[in-house]
């Protein structure tokens, strides 16, 4: 199948400037695998679809305040987003121009802060280290939230609570995990009521999240590494969930990834620390995944091909028809949808 098969027309009104006042009430698409068939829901009924015993797994990643703005020697705006840590006091990252970002060039972000380039690594990234300050003062005085290229306007500070869930813990993402944007503590609470679990587990969201995918083959796209963890009392709750017939709800593409990456032969997850480029395309063996909340992806991505593989291509491409046509909200701050 050929990436050009994942392409849509989008409206551009329809992509989420800003988030709803409240989080839960987005609008839901509730897609079924068995008959392709769609139906409008809100969000808020989300817990009505789970059962005693299944098991919801949640990404705890925070976005970091990674962007940084500052001028070259020249003074000519430049821009630095850091991925994560590197070796010693270095960290990896990627920015523009990239002339800036040349081995021993510096850029200065003010306060008498720089960050100079190291090296040249593969995939655009650089590895840099800051001067004048350690990193973690760098980002907590001048590092700014790094909303998606799609969101055309600049950060507010109402985006430092809302582009984060209400369940994320540490610091290690450069995007939000989105589906679990629409999560509050009541509708959690409401889940729990019904005799739901919850795990939580780590996936670093990498800017790779945002590449389209440019060759016509998409097995031939080259996915961006991002760092996981699944703790072993994740593994166990997965487990158990699945030897009592529970169904195991992945709450976005990251948590997905994550699992299935992590999962063995027999579908046994494994607990631990690894990197993954795993790319999911249709025909991909989902090996512990049974149910999917996601909010709707761009055009050509690899999430999108993700969703696509575990609905089914021409289901997943109806819902995306059918959620332009009733004016849903799109990518990071839209609506969602879950496959069942």
């Amino acid at each position: 199948m050929h990436t050009a098969a994942f392409e849509y027309r989008l409206p551009p009104e329809l992509i989420a400037q800003e988030p709803l006042a409240d989080r839960s009430a987005s609008r839901l698409l509730m897609v079924r695998r068995e008959t392709g068939s769609c139906h409008d829901a809100r969000f808020a009924e989300l817990p009505s679809l789970l059962s005693p015993g299944d098991l919801l797994v949640v990404n705890t990643t925070k976005v970091r305040h990674a962007r940084l703005l500052g001028r070259r020697p020249s003074g000519a705006p430049a821009e630095v987003l850091l991925i994560h840590p590197g070796e010693g006091d270095t960290w990896v990252a990627m920015g523009k121009p990239g002339s800036a970002l040349r081995p021993g060039k510096r850029i200065g972000l003010g306060a008498d802060v720089w960050i100079e380039t190291v090296e040249v690594l593969a995939e655009g990234h650089r590895r840099v280290r800051f001067v004048g300050a350690t990193a973690e003062e760098a980002i907590r005085r001048l590092g700014r939230l790094p909303l998606p290229p799609y969101i055309t306007r600049a950060p507010a500070p109402l985006d430092d609570e809302r582009y984060q869930t209400v369940y994320a813990e540490r610091e290690g993402s450069v995007a939000a995990p989105t589906a679990g944007l629409h999560f509050t503590p009541r509708l959690l609470a409401d889940i729990a009521a019904r005799g739901a679990g919850l795990a939580r587990i780590e996936l670093e969201v990498g800017p790779g999240t945002f590449k389209p995918v440019e060759v016509e083959e998409p097995a031939e796209h080259p996915m961006h590494p991002e760092r996981y963890h699944i703790p072993p009392a994740a593994a166990d709750a997965i487990r158990d969930a699945k030897r009592a017939g529970g169904r195991i709800w992945a709450v976005g593409t990251t948590v997905v990834r994550a699992l299935e990456s992590s999962a063995a032969a027999d579908g046994q997850v494994r607990a631990g620390s690894a990197e993954t480029r795993l790319l999911i395309l249709p025909g991909f063996r989902f090996r512990v995944v049974d149910r999917l909340i996601t909010n709707f992806h761009l055009p050509r991505s690899t999430l999108l091909m993700l969703v696509a593989a575990f609905a089914g291509y021409a289901t997943t491409m109806a819902a995306y028809r059918h959620a332009v046509e009733q004016r849903y909200r799109f990518y990071s701050y839209g609506d969602a949808m879950v496959v069942i």
